[in-house]
């Protein structure tokens, strides 16, 4: 068609006027200083009319939720708009309202209460236009959404080994000439990859990869890109259940993505109750997808192929079974403000924390400069500790709380003196035992912090197979305690929210156990809970002490791993327990029998040892608050005197971001750029445990690209070094040993007692350490070797030869040879 004109109507809006030539689909794309708008592309129906063209546009076209407006639009000459008819056909009547436009265009909207298909039927003097009746699909009413994000297949490798991605930068250029961050990452095999590679158009592209700002060796890699490698979700093949399904039940989908070119999959589910969703396996950009609706109802099933729709999709799924009969109890109550904490005044902290020792109790707070004190612990009745201080300065400090040297689930907690920070529901803390597991029959008990928070509704909802008594356990400085009781074992879920948003990590998913009956005498021997190694086996004994059936036992690992451990009869009634740790840090082993937890379980053991201390990791900068969309926005993690870890920094929000991470004297800056504008939640973990004011939330500002129909995610992992407070970096050189020249008669042949000389050229080779050495026919360096510096990137190497025989001749740039190093010279 031809370019469309644009009219500027001098109000803050614009017309945009195009002529179609042809009629059927058609795709509006709209930029703003070269990014796509908020909806951008647009989807248009076009028809030929009495010489003029029909057009339909709008969400309305393809589904929405029962209780929700529906809307869409339709198009017409002026003059032509009395003889257009619209009507609808569903699975319940609808009240259709209709708005003419001066232009031409009639607006229509309707709300439909009963979930299904219905049929838009859009005709000119009672002829369909092209595409009507469009069916559009009603989910349940709810509209709760379940999703699935799955980026393997949009995971490009460039088959070189990078052993960390600290101080990696990458960009990339597209055919067209523009250029854009990616986000680069360490794949499973050890390889660099882009995470994220989803190109638009064939042709060339430039990939340039630096490390304090050098290019890697292999940069810029060049990627050839055909129409096999250009994202099709037209090419998607889906299977299984897309019509109808049952509840409380395992539904099969597969996925072949196999010649659908690069891009990121997506599964979500929206209807009137939460689906669960999980895929089973991911081999050769075959995917196993399993879900399950919670209960019988009309859902959506819209499965997303680099965000475009895959044939069929959204597919409108009837949910059928019996209802689960989970049953939900709800309390709410109003948080008012803290008081302001004032330096110089005793606080005090109140935590119930069941099944701990008060001798293996201990707290500390840690002000805005760093210094840290340790905190006043009292044991009171019923597992509750006073935890005193004093602050003695203003700003916000880092309250740690630990058993058996371990931090308690929540900690460390911030804690503002003076003026509050500000507030929100990723503010609001939830931890404890009865987030993790319960029992029937017994009080079931976590802590909630909203301090940080501010003022606000708090909401505790807990659904499961039985109704629930919850209580309220009400205390000073922001600080609330919850038990819950059931009568039925099964699975529960906990939501907590908070100013009606769900606050992070909610909603917990707990399986409560039946009595522990016979578990209660179980007891352990033999467990340590230090010094263990990676990749080092370990066994501890049960005893069961008379108690009798089946006995299971699972390992937690640090980044969220699960392995069942070996168990094996020793003798009667006692079983040896053994378990290999892969990786560092704290991990959690659970004990039961008869599927409920025996005494202590789950067991809390440190794998190498206790580096990483997350209550000694602060955050600051201002991308940590807000940004601008296609901008580098920059955050420091402050990690020295935090021991050696893993650090982890997520990025969430309606787009992918491309982060990058510089090594600093104390810690790490990183740089995240999103492309869509919008609210990002950024979470930082070290030893996988958030650390204080973590999760952080960003508003995104500025013109970008069409937000992404699923929250996206993006992570960087390092591996931290050993930082010290004060003390300067080591700096790290890079260079590329194969771009090294060398030439001169000295490469030929070695003469008794004559000087001879090499000269060397790393003009092209970035900077790392030049490394020369020679080794005589005997196994004895030579006596006479120089270099010297005779450019900023030359040099020349002079030597002398005593011994008569093979000489070895070794240049290395960095850690490796230059090309045809070592040299062999005879003499």
């Amino acid at each position: 068609m031809d370019s469309p004109h644009i009219k500027d109507n001098s109000d803050g809006t614009i017309t945009v006027e195009y002529q179609p030539k042809s009629v059927g689909k058609h795709e509006v794309q709209m930029e703003y200083n070269g990014a796509s708008v908020n909806g951008s592309p647009f989807q248009c129906i076009v028809d030929s009319v009495g010489g003029g063209y029909v057009t339909a546009f709008g969400k309305g076209l393809q589904g929405g939720g029962s209780g929700e407006v529906v809307e869409f639009t339709v198009v017409a000459q002026q003059g032509h708009a009395r003889d257009l008819q619209v009507v609808i056909d569903g699975p319940g009547k609808v009240d259709l309202n209709r708005k003419d436009n001066a232009d031409g265009s009639i607006d229509f909207n309707f709300m439909p209460m009963t979930p299904g298909a219905y049929n838009l039927n859009i005709k000119y003097n009672g002829k369909h236009i092209k595409g009507s009746p469009f069916t559009t699909k009603i989910s349940g009413a709810g509209r709760k959404r379940s999703q699935l994000s799955l980026s393997n297949s949009s995971e490009y490798n460039l088959k070189i080994v990078e052993s960390n991605v600290v101080n990696l930068v990458g960009s990339l250029k597209t055919p067209e000439g523009s250029v854009e961050p990616v986000i680069l990452k360490k794949l499973g095999d050890g390889e660099l990859g882009i995470a994220s590679f989803s190109p638009k158009s064939k042709g060339k592209y430039q990939l340039n990869v630096y490390q304090d700002e050098h290019a890697i060796k292999g940069s810029p890699f060049s990627i050839q890109v055909g129409d096999n490698e250009i994202a099709h979700a037209a090419k998607v093949h889906v299977t299984g259940a897309t019509t109808s399904c049952v509840a409380n039940d395992t539904n099969d989908l597969k996925i072949d993505t196999t010649n659908a070119g690069y891009g990121s999959l997506s599964v979500a589910i929206e209807g009137p109750h939460r689906s669960e969703i999980d895929c089973l396996e991911a081999k050769d950009r075959k995917y196993d997808v399993h879900y399950s609706p919670h209960e019988p109802g009309i859902y959506i099933l819209n499965i997303r192929y680099a965000d475009d729709h895959v044939p069929g999709s959204p597919f409108l799924l009837e949910a059928k079974g019996n209802p689960s009969g989970r049953i939900r109890e709800t309390v709410t109550k109003v948080m008012e403000a803290c008081d302001a904490s004032q330096p110089g005044k005793d606080n005090t902290f109140i935590l119930k924390i069941p099944g701990t020792n008060p001798f293996d109790m201990e707290a500390a707070i840690t002000n805005p400069d760093g210094a840290t004190e340790l905190c006043d612990v009292v044991d009171e009745e019923d597992f509750h500790y006073l935890i005193h201080f004093k602050p003695a300065i203003s700003g916000v400090h880092i309250l740690s709380v630990k058993h058996k040297g371990l931090h308690i689930a929540g900690s460390p907690f911030p804690y503002s003196v003076g003026q509050l920070s500000q507030g929100g529901f990723h503010k609001v803390q939830a931890g404890g035992p009865g987030l993790e597991r319960g029992e029937v029959g017994i009080s079931n008990d976590f802590n909630i912090y909203t301090r940080e928070a501010g003022p606000g509704s708090l909401t505790i909802s807990i659904e499961g197979p039985s109704k629930c008594t919850i209580k309220l356990e009400e205390r000073q400085n922001g600080s609330l305690g919850c038990s819950y009781f059931c009568k039925n074992a099964g699975r529960y879920g906990v939501h907590i929210k908070f100013d009606d948003h769900h606050i992070p990590n909610s909603p917990f998913i707990v399986n409560v156990a039946p009595d522990s009956g016979e578990a209660k005498s179980v007891s352990v021997q033999s467990l340590k809970d230090r010094g263990l190694q990676v990749d080092k086996p370990n066994t501890f004994a049960v005893h069961l002490n008379g108690a009798s059936g089946t006995l299971h036992g699972t390992i937690r690992s640090p980044t969220g791993g699960h392995e069942d451990c070996f168990i094996q009869e020793m003798d009667r009634g006692v079983y040896a327990v053994r378990f290999i740790p892969k990786e560092n840090g704290v991990h959690y082993i659970d004990i039961l029998l008869n599927d409920a937890h025996i005494p202590d379980s789950p067991f809390a053991i440190m794998v190498g040892h206790v580096g990483a201390d997350p209550a000694l990791v602060t955050a600051t900068g201002q991308g940590l608050e807000t940004g601008k969309c296609g901008s580098k926005n920059k955050f420091v993690v402050k990690t020295a005197g935090a021991g050696t870890g893993i650090l982890t920094v997520m990025v969430e929000g309606p787009s992918k971001s491309a982060i990058s991470c510089k090594e600093l004297d104390e810690g790490y800056e990183f740089s995240y750029t999103p492309f869509s504008v919008g609210k990002y939640l950024i979470t930082i973990k070290y030893g996988n445990i958030p650390i204080a004011g973590s999760p952080y939330q960003s508003e995104i500002t500025g013109t970008g690209r069409k937000p992404a129909p699923i929250t996206e995610q993006s992570t960087m992992i390092v591996e931290t070094v050993d930082k010290k407070a004060g003390a300067g970096s080591k700096k790290v050189f890079r260079g590329d040993a194969s771009k090294v020249t060398v030439r001169g008669p000295g490469l030929k042949k070695a003469f008794n007692n004559k000087q001879q000389k090499i000269t060397i050229d790393v003009k092209e080779a970035g900077l790392a350490l030049l490394t020369c050495g020679m080794i005589s026919p005997s196994g004895h360096p030579e006596g006479e070797l120089f270099l010297k510096k005779m450019t900023n990137t030359t040099y020349e190497l002079l030597y002398k030869v005593v011994e008569a025989g093979e000489h070895t001749l070794y240049i290395r740039y960095g850690e490796d040879d230059i090309p045809g190093s070592p040299f062999s010279l005879s003499t």
